[in-house]
């Protein structure tokens, strides 16, 4: 088990948002205030890490044929359960991200994870690959929440900071409202694949240069 190596995995090189491309949905849905970003992240980071310990627990008397079955009833379980904790804790949070919660049982984070490593790993592993990918998901969702966030409503920390109205930067007429409909959600995360792939893949480009 390479600790260092499955964090720069979830992080960097192998972030299911930025490098798999997977849970686009909400992706573009949500990541209008850092408030939601976080919101989502964590959500995800716990409903990840609790399903691919007890997948991987229960990997070897799952029968092959109905695999994919079972791990979305143990999925879907942790869904439940954070989907109620958040009304009852976190009721604004659970308002403003809506049915993106419960959705979250057929993510294909959380189920690609499940069906391509907590099923073949032990529980510690499984453990850490749902901690760092679901991490590696919440700082590119925050990210893009505070790009969008700051272009499209000229704030930052919506949801959190100055009693939920974040902080103004921008004069609210210099916001450019298309940053928070679909279409500023395409425009930042289509850059924002496009800048990350344009740095891992230097490095390499320099070594073949250099040979």
């Amino acid at each position: 088990m390479n600790v260092k190596k499955q964090f720069f995995e979830g992080l960097i090189t192998q972030n299911p948002v930025l490098v798999q491309l997977l849970g686009m949905c909400p992706i573009l849905a949500i990541t209008t205030s850092m408030f939601n970003g976080l919101g989502m992240g964590l959500s995800v980071m716990i409903i990840l890490t609790c399903s691919n310990v007890v997948i991987s627990a229960l990997r070897k008397i799952i029968p092959n044929k109905v695999r994919i079955a079972c791990y979305i009833v143990v999925i879907a379980g942790f869904v439940t359960m954070v989907d109620l904790l958040l009304k009852a804790f976190v009721p604004a949070l659970s308002k403003s991200l809506g049915l993106f919660i419960p959705l979250i049982v057929v993510n294909c984070i959380i189920l690609g994870r499940a069906e391509g490593f907590a099923s073949k790993n032990g529980i510690g592993a499984a453990a850490l690959d749902g901690i760092f990918q679901g991490f590696g998901n919440m700082v590119a969702l925050t990210i893009m929440c505070i790009i969008r966030e700051f272009f499209g409503a000229g704030t930052f920390g919506g949801g959190i900071l100055n009693g939920g109205k974040g902080i103004q930067i921008l004069p609210p007429d210099a916001a450019a409202l298309g940053m928070i409909l679909p279409v500023g959600g395409f425009l930042t995360l289509g850059i924002f694949i496009a800048a990350v792939q344009y740095f891992m893949n230097k490095p390499k480009k320099n070594k073949e240069v250099a040979k």
